[in-house]
């Protein structure tokens, strides 16, 4: 697995509260869904606790702040998978960039004392037979 710090939305992002990611990253108003699939990876940095579980979306925006925002897709996590070194992905982005996005990490549940996260797109992840 590739990752890039410019192509990351969170660096080892404390999650005490729902919130959006640290990053915005630009993509300029092509469509990035067309083509070789962009992943998302998402990787547990540090344990969560309290938490019934954390769903992430990845939004888009044709601005940079946010005001308005389209999710395209999302997934979520219980507490049982928030353990440090845990993976996911997202497989791919779907269409309809607007030419900004960032992940939104919402909490259910009661707000994590700790836990953190470290996501961004990536190139090359890491998968045997064992995952398929």
């Amino acid at each position: 697995m590739i990752l890039d710090e410019q192509g990351l939305f969170s660096n080892k992002q404390a999650i005490t509260a729902s919130a959006a990611s640290t990053n915005v990253l630009d993509f300029g108003k092509r469509e990035i869904a067309f083509g070789t699939p962009v992943d998302v990876f998402i990787q547990i940095s540090d344990d969560f606790n309290n938490l019934t579980n954390l769903n992430i979306k990845v939004q888009t925006s044709d601005k940079e702040t946010f005001t308005t925002s389209v999710t395209l897709i999302e997934q979520t996590i219980p507490l049982s998978d928030l353990k440090k070194g845990a993976v996911s992905t997202i497989k791919f982005i779907p269409k309809g960039n607007l030419g900004y996005m960032r992940l939104y990490y919402t909490v259910t549940g009661t707000a994590p004392t700790k836990g953190s996260v470290t996501a961004g797109i990536a190139d090359g992840n890491q998968e045997s037979f064992h995952n398929v």
